[in-house]
């Protein structure tokens, strides 16, 4: 009877023991499986922008320049100086003019003289006392001085022109390159159109069928953070850069204020409308080595993560969009991708 008790006993410790190692070998190797946390990715409208940089530009450049050789007599204005279109900016010496007034008048006593030679001859021919060739001669005479006098009349006028120089715009004057009494040989003053200003970028070729003529964009400058100036496409350049895939768009900014100036850095943010994409956590985004591509694990039913490669498209803070390679409620790994390959199988943690 012991040995019966004895017996049965020792059955039932051996059975225990069976089933404690099964359990501490299923929770060892539950141990060793790589652990990951996921997250269900979904769908959501995505504002599509595109940001593109560049430095502010004059609307309009205009370089105050003489051409009649003359020293600068004054300056009425200086670098700063505000000046409105048809404005006196620059007064030169006027020696050159005097000069050529005292020469068209000598051209005039010459011609004189040949108009009263001109009328005897003909006086002379009409009493028989003269030659029709002597008229002729001193007609054709008489019409070469006469052209003389109005081509230096013109020359004349030109020279009072840029005598006086005036500003063709209403801007800012930027440059002053001479000082009263220099005798130039470029431009004078540099005076810049600053209301509107213009910004210069060069846009992606994809982007080309979305931008329009007239369309409103924002512009950002680093000099005032993230407020936002608002600025309109004005010009679309027909031709992409061969070597860059790209094509210029000028943007109209309208600067009422005075605010913003040219040689600022720009940011000039286009709205496009908004798509419904899936998008993901940055955590769960990987890159692969010694490529572009990217990807991500995306965690199966029966305990394995697969590789799949991810198109992705603007970043959103900490998140990105996905414009191909996940559905809305895919399950993707967002920690532990370090050991993971295609078909691990995984432990998911909360």
């Amino acid at each position: 009877m012991k040995l019966r008790n004895l017996f049965t006993i020792a059955i039932a410790v051996a059975l225990m023991a069976s089933c404690s190692g099964n359990k501490d070998d299923k929770k060892g190797q539950q141990e060793d499986l790589p652990q990951v946390k996921v997250q269900t990715v979904y769908d959501e409208d995505v504002t599509q922008t595109s940001e593109y940089t560049a430095t502010v530009e004059a609307y309009k450049t205009n370089n105050i320049s003489s051409n009649n050789g003359a020293r600068i007599k004054r300056l009425l204005v200086d670098v700063g100086s505000h000046v409105r279109a048809g404005q006196s900016v620059v007064i030169l010496d006027d020696v050159n003019v005097t000069q050529q007034r005292m020469g068209i008048d000598q051209q005039r006593i010459s011609l004189a003289n040949v108009k009263r030679d001109l009328d005897r001859a003909k006086e002379l021919v009409r009493i028989g006392g003269g030659t029709q060739q002597t008229v002729d001669q001193l007609q054709a005479q008489y019409d070469a001085q006469l052209r003389a006098i109005e081509s230096s009349n013109r020359s004349l006028r030109t020279m009072q022109e840029n005598t006086v120089l005036t500003s063709p715009v209403s801007g800012v004057v930027t440059q002053k390159n001479y000082d009263a009494g220099d005798l130039p040989a470029g431009p004078i003053l540099v005076i810049e159109q600053q209301q509107p200003l213009k910004v210069v970028v060069s846009v992606n070729e994809s982007d080309y069928p979305k931008v329009k003529v007239g369309m409103p964009v924002d512009v950002k400058l680093d000099t005032y953070g993230d407020e936002v100036f608002p600025g309109k496409v004005h010009i679309i350049h027909p031709t992409i850069d061969v070597n860059s895939r790209t094509f210029q768009v000028e943007i109209i900014i309208t600067n009422s204020s005075n605010r913003i100036h040219t040689g600022m850095f720009a940011r000039v943010i286009f709205n496009f409308g908004t798509n419904h994409n899936v998008v993901v956590t940055d955590r769960a985004i990987q890159k692969q080595t010694g490529s572009g591509v990217r990807y991500v694990y995306v965690y199966n039913n029966d305990g394995t993560v697969e590789w799949r490669e991810v198109q992705l498209g603007q970043r959103l803070e900490n998140r990105f969009e996905v414009l191909s390679g996940l559905t809305p409620g895919t399950q993707v790994v967002t920690e532990g991708q370090s050991r993971l390959a295609n078909g691990t199988k995984v432990q998911v943690i909360k």
